[in-house]
């Protein structure tokens, strides 16, 4: 498959060939007057590099979940600090995405794509020898702002090369890999820590991402070109600081209050997030309207005027419900296969393959159902994943004694498949009319509302599980938890009639 599209940049003092980088270059206004086209392709390889760049940080979002266990025994880390260490990396990749696609944006998106995969693996190494819990936290928050760096200048390079069908077809792609990577990474992750390579346990789960980060280098460097935005803006730190404060105030006290007996500073920050965040919206106005009105290069760090797209505002309404659904959704079942099944890691791995099987039939087939149906392949896949936990729900309540992994097949493979059809095409709604010269930020934004909703998930869901099972018992808290995710395949179905029959 090869991707083409025509760009401009300003006429340089020496010709250079066709194959020369995408990115505008810094020239005189004279040079600037007469635009040249150029015409720069992503050919197979180059749309196989930016995936598996995509894959790596998303699959570690998840793949020590299974790990946590092991990693308690061996480094004594206890519940608070055990939770840091999934926490620290979904938080440090959340609050700094906007700010990775910005920069991409910027100084070029090949650039920092290079170097967040060359980063993703040095941390990935720190992580893989840390000596106790409180490195391995460390670890674990460098190596998700690593990815932070890395995530966002792939769909922003999808979106500024591609067009038409070929851009389509690899959003959609990008939305398969990005689900199948969670279900993927609690397989793996079992498997991995219970193969117990040359004695390294869990070290393993995180030492395996250092030779594939440093092939994603080496290939990004060949196949990858260059592009950026046309208008290179200043970082927007007042906007920069505002949202990690928002996104910090909301996420670290859900993710770690219940471990730390909700002491007061949590409830402070859970109070002041939506001060914050309201601080930060009259903020980016401020600064996106003092920039339409003069020169002076400064951008927002979030331009509100991307909201007014009707397909991204709708598209992201629909991402808050579905993906803090399934992040919830994975952890609570990791925790439920190990904790109340008592199954060791490579069990409960395998017992969620059925829902990687449908979610990865789904996304084979979503190109061509969308093709047809358009976005009501959405709204199906928010019924057809709402029937998987209504199975579920049933199951676990009728006989919660035999209750196996066999019994919950059924309905984890509904899940997986509703889960595909509803996420493939959900990333091309977001960004089908998103500007090219706006294509980091617009991959930001969603990939911060992806990675924060996945972690908001885990925070709330998880969080719940985890306090009402002891009270309530096993049954009775999964199944209410499934029902609250039942409530957000609604909300899906419902937002989903909203959005145009036709995706770009």
């Amino acid at each position: 498959m090869t991707q083409q599209t025509t760009l401009t940049k300003p006429t340089p003092r020496v010709a250079r060939p066709a194959a020369a980088s995408a990115a505008p270059t810094a020239a005189s206004p004279s040079a600037a007057a007469t635009p040249t086209p150029l015409t720069i392709s992503l050919s197979v390889a180059g749309l196989v590099t930016v995936l598996l760049g995509a894959f790596l940080p998303m699959l570690d979002f998840f793949i020590v979940n299974v790990a946590l266990p092991t990693i308690d025994r061996d480094l004594g880390a206890g519940p608070a600090v055990l939770e840091l260490v999934a926490a620290g990396y979904g938080i440090a990749f959340a609050v700094l995405l906007v700010l990775g696609g910005r920069l991409g944006d910027t100084f070029g998106r090949k650039r920092l794509f290079i170097a967040g995969a060359g980063a993703f693996a040095v941390t990935s190494l720190l992580c893989g020898i840390a000596p106790t819990a409180w490195t391995l936290v460390a670890a674990r928050a460098a190596q998700g702002a690593s990815a932070a760096l890395l995530l966002p200048q792939v769909l922003a390079t999808i979106t500024a090369i591609g067009h038409g069908p070929q851009r389509a077809r690899a959003l959609s792609i990008y939305g398969a890999v990005g689900g199948i990577s969670v279900v993927i990474g609690q397989v793996l992750g079992g498997m991995l820590v219970a193969a117990d390579l040359f004695g390294s346990g869990w070290r393993a789960v995180f030492l395996l991402n250092v030779p594939f980060a440093l092939l994603t280098m080496v290939l990004a460097y060949f196949f990858v070109p260059e592009t950026r935005s046309p208008q290179a803006a200043r970082v927007d730190l007042p906007g920069t600081v505002l949202l990690t404060a928002t996104l910090l105030s909301l996420l670290v006290p859900l993710m770690e209050g219940r471990a730390m007996g909700w002491p007061l500073w949590s409830w402070l920050l859970l109070g002041a997030s939506p001060f914050l965040g309201a601080a930060f919206l009259l903020t980016e106005r401020r600064i996106e309207q003092r920039s339409e009105q003069t020169s002076d290069g400064r951008m927002p760090l979030v331009p509100l005027t991307l909201l007014r797209i009707p397909e991204m505002r709708r598209g992201l309404g629909i991402a808050l419900p579905y993906f803090t659904g399934f992040g919830g959704f994975m952890f609570v079942v990791a925790v439920m296969l190990q904790q109340g099944l008592r199954l060791g890691p490579v069990a409960a791995g395998w017992a969620l393959v059925p829902m990687a099987v449908g979610y990865f039939s789904a996304s084979l087939s979503g190109p061509r159902l969308i093709s047809r149906f358009g976005s009501r392949v959405i709204t199906v896949g928010a019924v057809v994943q709402g029937l998987g936990l209504a199975a579920l729900v049933a199951t676990v309540l009728a006989d919660w004694a035999h209750f196996s992994a066999l019994r919950m097949l059924p309905g984890v493979a509904l899940a997986g498949i509703g889960q595909g059809l509803i996420g493939t095409p959900l990333f091309r709604v977001v960004l089908s009319k998103v500007p090219v010269a706006r294509a980091g930020v617009g991959s930001g934004v969603l990939a911060t509302t992806q990675q924060s909703s996945l972690a908001l998930g885990v925070a709330t869901l998880g969080t719940l599980f985890v306090s009402l099972a002891p009270t309530l018992g096993m049954a009775h808290a999964l199944a209410l938890v499934l029902t609250i995710q039942l409530t957000g395949s609604a909300a899906v179905f419902i937002l989903s009639r909203r959005l145009p029959r036709t995706i770009g």
